[in-house]
């Protein structure tokens, strides 16, 4: 069986889906078809269908649980596409909500009649991926928080602590320590200090903006990302994990292997994995093993290569790959854990230093102060 990857989104194929829904899309600007949501369709629909419960008739109740508007109509144009004869990969395909990677997993378990299955293999990578991306959102989310916090208190205290005892100082009339005259003069630039950091990330934005499509600025992004301590391990595995994901789902669809890596290369955004799986692909095509080529990748951990490897030889490549995403699921997990109790004392310190590095630049000279007015 061949499928042509390419021919996914057509321009024509576009035009006729803004035809059909351009109404609701004028409504809907900000509507979405989130991960949770389609977790939950693939789940209902694999359960209706092993009940016996026909296509129709799923579709139909899946469409009346819906509280919201969005979806169920989403819902009752792909039941009216099915109804007229249009099978369910032709309709989601006409959907941007629905993408290529679900598209011809569909299309191969109708193809196979093993959709059940499929749709348990696709709320299955649904899971994972709603919990790898709760699991980044908790890692983030302290950090993120004490660093707006320190920003706030940092600004209060240089822009209304300081200036009060530089007033103090002033008239004290002596020879401030250079400790304090760094927090006063600090102070005094703050706003253009904080305009300069405003404009060198607004600068970064634009230049990722202008230069996102380079392949050159990519290799420098990418390996800027995995050095970054705790984090470009993280990031690693996560893109790992999701390699394993979609290529166990594909294979296990009976996809053909060059079409399965040529989707989950579709699905990769992370750049040298994208690159790694294009070059791979290349070398599958000219009859090499996938092992071998990922061999000469150092994306590619040693186990991932010596267990695509056994799966290659005992043809359970599937069998494999899932396997591995499981793996690589739990040490996120344990990643993730281990980043975020290393975060929560650090972030305290970050906090506890900068108030603490100022109060002291503060009330060093009012000691010499008192000293004075003792004397």
């Amino acid at each position: 069986m061949k499928i042509d990857i390419n021919s996914y989104s057509t321009k024509k194929e576009k035009r006729k889906y803004k035809k059909v829904l351009d109404g609701k899309r004028s409504k809907s600007i900000f509507n979405r078809f989130p991960d949770k949501q389609k977790e939950e369709f693939y789940r209902e629909f694999s359960t209706l269908i092993k009940s016996g419960v026909d296509f129709n008739q799923a579709l139909t109740i899946l469409t009346n649980q819906q509280k919201s508007k969005f979806i169920r109509s989403i819902y009752r144009d792909i039941n009216n596409q099915v109804v007229k004869g249009k099978t369910l990969h032709e309709t989601i395909r006409n959907y941007s909500f629905f993408s290529p990677y679900e598209y011809y997993s569909v299309k191969i378990g109708e193809e196979t009649k093993r959709l059940p299955e499929i749709f348990d293999q696709l709320q299955k990578y649904f899971t994972r991926k709603i919990k790898m991306k709760r699991q980044i959102v908790s890692v983030l989310a302290y950090p993120v928080f004490v660093l707006l916090i320190t920003f706030a208190v940092l600004y209060f205290m240089l822009s209304y602590v300081v200036p009060m005892f530089a007033s103090v100082f002033q008239q004290f009339g002596k020879e401030l320590p250079e400790i304090t005259k760094f927090v006063v003069k600090l102070s005094n630039n703050f706003s253009a200090i904080v305009m300069g950091v405003f404009i060198i990330f607004l600068s970064l934005f634009i230049m990722h903006q202008l230069f996102k499509n380079n392949e050159r600025f990519k290799d420098v992004k990418s390996s800027i990302v995995i050095k970054i301590p705790f984090f470009g391990s993280l990031i690693k595995k996560i893109y790992l994990a999701r390699y394993c994901q979609s290529l166990s789902l594909l294979l296990y669809a009976k996809t053909p292997l060059i079409t399965a890596l040529g989707l989950t290369e579709k699905m990769i955004s992370f750049h040298p994995l994208k690159k790694a799986i294009q070059a791979s692909k290349k070398e599958v095509l000219k009859g090499g093993a996938l092992s071998d080529s990922l061999k000469k990748h150092t994306i590619f951990t040693p186990k991932i290569v010596s267990l695509t490897s056994i799966g290659e030889q005992i043809n359970e490549l599937d069998k494999m790959y899932d396997g591995l995403a499981n793996q690589y699921n739990e040490e996120i997990d344990h990643s993730t854990k281990i980043i975020g109790t290393i975060l929560e004392p650090l972030m305290i310190i970050i906090i506890g230093g900068i108030v603490g590095f100022i109060m002291v630049a503060m009330y060093s000279p009012l000691f010499d102060l008192s000293k004075i007015i003792e004397n």
